[in-house]
């Protein structure tokens, strides 16, 4: 099994782990406080990957140029913005529906990936994206009474709107990461992805702790209340992105983000298994449909 493959599944697994854990901590704190720990928190980490690979591995630090700068500051802004749409669509009616929309992101990170670095996927691919994006799509209307109806009827409303454009900010995201990987050069791909999450960490950390500072003041004080899960968030998060990087050092940004739609089994485990949520038809069909995609990927 390709590298890619195993390191995609994994950060997936961990992602999964740092939502249950974000979840937890919105019990204490704000969505502001609780999407920042992944950042401000997970800085440090992301500290000790490249000192890691640097001293403990002796692989050189690759030197930053204009081109990783740029990328690296679109991709960072674009996850933010993403994160942004996302918690705007909860204000408003079938924010179910606007979410199902945000799953297109593999879809735009595809389209993207071809408009700025060239990158082709196969048929077989195509198909893979497409078949999962099924999948996810139903179990985000699992547990909402408009079910599938209101979702097609709502493809030009607000909610829709919001969402795909929270599907494409993560898609160029994902896209920038991996072009700002790709510009360093070298050593190897961890280097590139630990140097590449290092920067996007970093100024993600600022802009954060800038908003908070002036917009919620009181955030700030709830995040040190809670320093010890916040620090765990951290590490979980920091590793799983590290993962993410990796992957898309070596894959194209629409193919991991495909492979990675496995989140969505390990969160659908953690329902029934941790939070003892009930179980219907169309998440057990959704994750059906993602399982399919998922080993058409790895079989094309």
């Amino acid at each position: 099994m390709e590298t890619w493959i195993l390191i995609t599944i994994a950060a997936a697994f961990l992602q999964n782990i740092r939502s249950v854990l974000q979840k937890h901590l919105k019990g204490v704190m704000g969505t502001t406080g609780a999407t920042f720990v992944r950042f401000g928190f997970g800085f440090p980490f992301a500290a000790i990957f490249v000192g890691l690979l640097a001293f403990g591995m002796d692989y050189p630090v690759p030197q930053l140029n204009m081109q990783f700068s740029g990328w690296v500051t679109l991709a960072a802004l674009a996850q933010i913005a993403g994160q942004a749409l996302l918690i705007q669509m909860f204000g408003h009616r079938n924010f179910t529906v606007g979410t199902a929309y945000s799953r297109t992101e593999p879809a735009q990170a595809a389209l993207f990936g071809l408009i700025f670095l060239g990158d082709r996927l196969s048929s077989g691919t195509l198909v893979a994206i497409a078949i999962s994006l099924i999948g996810v799509v139903l179990i985000s209307i699992a547990r909402s009474a408009a079910g599938t109806t209101a979702l097609l009827r709502s493809v030009f409303s607000r909610t829709s709107a919001l969402g795909l454009a929270s599907g494409a900010a993560f898609g160029l995201a994902a896209v920038g990461y991996r072009a700002a990987s790709l510009s360093l050069g070298g050593p190897n791909f961890m280097m590139q992805a630990a140097v590449t999450l290092l920067a996007a960490i970093l100024l993600q950390t600022v802009i954060m702790l800038i908003w908070m500072w002036f917009r919620a003041p009181g955030e700030l004080a709830r995040i040190r209340a809670a320093w010890k899960i916040a620090a765990l968030v951290g590490l979980v998060g920091a590793t799983a992105s590290f993962g993410w990087f990796m992957a898309m050092t070596l894959q194209t940004a629409a193919a991991v983000k495909a492979l990675a739609q496995v989140e969505m089994i390990f969160t659908f485990a953690s329902s029934v298994l941790i939070f003892r949520e009930h179980v219907n038809k169309l998440e057990i069909f959704g994750c059906i449909f993602i399982v399919a995609g998922i080993l058409v990927l790895l079989l094309v």
